[in-house]
């Protein structure tokens, strides 16, 4: 059943970051009924409390109480995820920050030319250029050299292990998968948008870490070129850029690698 594929790696994250059913059960409440309330309405009429009692299956009673129940907000996380990914993809990226072969300068933290303070400032807004270091170092994603220098180590930002940012993530990257998946279910296929993968079910282990070298190897290439062409054509990164509308695009690429199993199918 899909529901159950989709909810079986689902429930093994929460479990063991400590999300009881109990918990996940108000979470999910909320979601119906935000949803029914925002996207299954009725034209020119306005969503009634025993209208989305009806769609979700939940008790009038009980959809009073969701809809009047604060829940919280992960914008914090997702802006201090979001200031860490941009900085280290514009010191890859600009040729102010990198040498002439396109390699990242190892930069000093402040200065008249180019720096990190200076990186962090203008791909990171007002936040202390401290506070994005501290970040980067206990990511391991940058080390501070003996010359009291700022040298990069990763290709991108990957938060720590017990981070809350990874459930950050998780919520985002596999709800914009999903999205994905909606609309082109529902879409005509003139307007279906791109949605692939690759894969095979009987390959020797040998050939596992040669692979995931290879794709990873590819996928950072591919998404280094269309991260120049968002960045360019985005209007917090260039401000002259005109156009009407504000809209989120991009491109998310996945690895996995997992046993055969005959309920695979």
């Amino acid at each position: 059943m899909a529901v159950v594929r989709i909810l079986r790696p689902l429930v093994r994250i929460l479990l063991r970051n400590g999300v009881s059913f109990r918990t996940f059960s108000d979470i999910a409440k909320g979601v119906y009924v935000d949803t029914a309330a925002n996207e299954f309405g009725l034209d020119n009429r306005k969503q009634t409390i025993s209208r989305i009692s009806v769609i979700t299956g939940l008790s009038r009673k009980e959809v009073k109480r969701v809809k009047e129940k604060s829940r919280p907000s992960d914008a914090e996380i997702a802006e201090r995820y979001n200031r860490a990914a941009r900085v280290i993809a514009a010191w890859r990226r600009e040729p102010r920050y990198t040498d002439r072969s396109g390699t990242p300068l190892v930069l000093p933290l402040t200065g008249d030319g180019p720096s990190f303070a200076e990186l962090v400032r203008q791909f990171s807004g007002d936040l202390p250029y401290r506070a994005i270091l501290d970040e980067l170092v206990n990511t391991d994603a940058v080390e501070i050299t003996d010359m009291h220098r700022v040298k990069l180590l990763r290709p991108a930002y990957v938060s720590a292990t017990d981070d809350p940012v990874n459930l950050h993530i998780l919520g985002t990257d596999a709800g914009l998968l999903i999205e994905t998946i909606d609309h082109n279910m529902q879409a005509d296929e003139s307007r279906r948008v791109f949605q692939r993968k690759v894969s095979y079910d009987n390959l020797p282990e040998a050939a596992l870490p040669v692979f995931e070298v290879m794709a990873a190897e590819s996928a950072q290439h591919l998404l280094e070129k269309l991260d120049g062409w968002l960045a360019r054509n985005d209007r917090d990164s260039n401000p002259e850029v005109q156009g009407v509308g504000r809209h989120c695009a991009g491109l998310g690429i996945y690895y996995f690698q997992r046993p055969h199993s005959d309920k695979d199918g």
